[in-house]
């Protein structure tokens, strides 16, 4: 059957289109995507008896050639198609090594073997490479001579280090982040396995039933790693006789406190006894869980709060005292441990606080700072949540915007289209427009206020943003690089979740979650690993990790601080 050159009108264009009677709907849709880049399912075709249904044969339509046809849409997020030749050769999936299809956007990363009771290893291996820096760094790295030979030690830096590189943990560390970015599979974490029992023996106890090895503490774990990484892993900082030397744990996940120990007793300050104000580093802030604890910054006031018995130099005897300590330090990143197990005399093991305690996306450290470092913070935090406000209007007006013109869109292409209306449709669509004609002209006669367009709206609020953004410029001012590492906001985003399933720490089983990055940019999805399994799941599964059972509960978050707005 001979194909019919009609004319379809869009956005004020005239695409002229060969119409093939032999096909349907569906193929005069893909043929205006090519011309107008409006995906087919976003389109909307006017004919004779309402709108054009996929799977309607064009025959039915009984085209004239020149015939006119109004279509209705506009492009989804991609905007119109680019039929041009593409910019790089493409490359398909099974063209790729094993490395290159385990880097390419939207890979499923890696999982980790169970070597016997690792799960506490695995999850908590799983959520320290979800930090970049540290991924990054731990390239750079180089294991001293006195690590071991030199030799060994170059090897070592390509994952071919073998006894070499599993007596230096950080190095072993390296090796295994590089080689689990080359596959999609589970992988053995043999060799840094065999680094962490060789540096910390507890974790190389034997089963109690002498089957195998003993289930271990992922927090134990983490802290081990993270002491480790604080030894080795130093970065130099500046240039020529200026540089310095820094930790990586002490630049990006180290904080610290401000104390002051005071003794309960009245006697003891009626005699002139002074309180003692002293300062600590942390790598972990406890969330202690009690009867009131619902959500995680109650556990986190009620851990910066405790009660020491020691000596009282004025009383001459052991007496009460209670250090309260507050951050002066807030680390870009900040690992929160819920303190959900105890020593169990009656079971001999560590017992399970089962207790429901709840944890934010977003955390705002700032009432667990000290006043001097408050004063820093407030104004930052305030003005980013300004910012945010705005940007959250801007985008509501845009969707007010585009739905306004959806409709003047729907209601012209409808006048123009309305020959191919049935007579009791054109009498309605008539009546329509005469009546809100009437109302406008009322309105005319009553309102003479002139309101602000949503364009109008918009580049103000544009302009409002830009202006905040500057001021957040002049709050922030030039930082040094050593300050690179802190938050500056108090503001911190969720990145990873260690949970634990079961009754005991001795026992159960151990996963990790961690925040899915795309482009560069937030997915709202959540990576989990299950070991070797590794599974996509939506934001709204971090929300049931709050405890109450033995089911999954949070034992570790760790949080990032934002990132903050720029005039860009």
């Amino acid at each position: 059957m001979a194909s019919i050159p009609v004319i379809v009108k869009h956005q004020g264009k005239r695409h002229e289109v060969e119409l093939d009677p032999s096909s349907n709907g569906e193929t005069l849709k893909y043929q205006l995507y090519s011309l107008t880049g409006v995906e087919p399912e976003r389109q909307k075709i006017l004919v004779k008896g309402g709108q054009l249904k996929n799977d309607t044969p064009l025959s039915s339509l009984n085209a004239k050639p020149g015939q006119t046809f109004m279509m209705m849409g506009t492009p989804g997020e991609q905007g119109a198609v680019d039929l041009g030749r593409p910019k790089e050769a493409i490359k398909f999936l099974e063209d790729m090594t094993t490395a290159e299809a385990a880097k390419a956007e939207g890979a499923t990363p890696a999982g980790l073997q169970n070597l016997g009771n690792t799960c506490y290893l695995n999850s908590t291996l799983q959520t320290l490479r979800s930090v970049p820096e540290l991924q990054q760094e731990l390239q750079r790295y180089r294991p001293s001579a006195s690590g071991g030979g030199s030799s060994v030690s170059d090897l070592s830096s390509f994952g071919l280090g073998g006894l070499g590189s599993s007596m230096d943990l950080t190095a072993s560390l390296r090796d295994l982040f590089k080689q689990m970015s080359e596959t999609q599979e589970g992988f053995p974490p043999l060799m840094f396995l065999n680094s962490l029992r060789t540096a910390f023996p507890q974790f190389a106890q034997k089963d109690r039933n002498g089957h195998g090895y003993a289930q271990q503490d992922a927090e134990e774990a983490y802290s081990q790693i993270v002491t480790q990484l604080r030894n080795k892993l130093v970065l130099k900082e500046g240039e020529g006789d200026s540089s310095t030397e820094v930790s990586f744990v002490d630049k990006y996940m180290a904080g610290k406190f401000e104390s002051i120990t005071e003794c309960d007793e009245q006697a003891a300050k009626d005699v002139g006894e002074q309180p003692n104000e002293s300062s600590d580093v942390f790598y972990k802030l406890d969330c202690h869980i009690g009867k009131e604890t619902n959500h995680l910054s109650d556990g986190i006031m009620a851990g910066l709060e405790e009660k020491i018995e020691k000596n009282s130099p004025t009383l001459d005897r052991d007496a009460i005292y209670t250090k309260r300590s507050r951050i002066a330090r807030l680390p870009k990143y900040l690992t929160v441990h819920f303190v959900r197990f105890f020593w169990k005399r009656e079971t001999q093991k560590k017992a399970k606080i089962m207790r429901k305690v709840t944890f934010p996306a977003e955390l705002d450290a700032v009432d667990f700072c000290t006043e001097t470092l408050k004063k820093e913070l407030i104004p930052i935090r305030d003005k980013v949540r300004e910012i945010r406000k705005e940007e959250v209007d801007v985008e509501r007006a845009r969707k007010r915007q585009k739905l306004a013109h959806k409709r003047e869109e729907e209601k012209k292409a409808e006048e123009e289209s309305g020959a191919s209306m049935e007579p009791m449709q054109k009498k309605k669509a008539t009546e329509e427009r005469v009546e809100a004609g009437k109302s406008e002209k009322d309105a005319d006669t009553t309102m003479t206020d002139i309101y602000k367009t949503d364009a109008d709206y918009e580049a103000e609020k544009n302009a409002s943003i830009l202006a905040a953004k500057k001021e957040l410029a002049e709050l922030l001012g030039p930082k040094p690089a050593v300050e690179a590492g802190t938050n500056s906001s108090g503001l911190y985003e969720l990145r990873g979740v260690i949970t634990h399933q079961g009754a005991s720490a001795d026992s159960g089983h151990y996963t990790a979650y961690v925040k899915k990055q795309d482009n560069g940019g937030e997915s709202g999805k959540w990576w989990w690993f299950n070991d070797e399994k590794v599974t996509e799941v939506e934001a709204e599964k971090i929300e049931t990790l709050s405890g109450g059972g033995e089911s999954h509960s949070a034992l570790i978050c760790l949080y990032r601080a934002i990132d903050l707005p720029t005039a860009n």
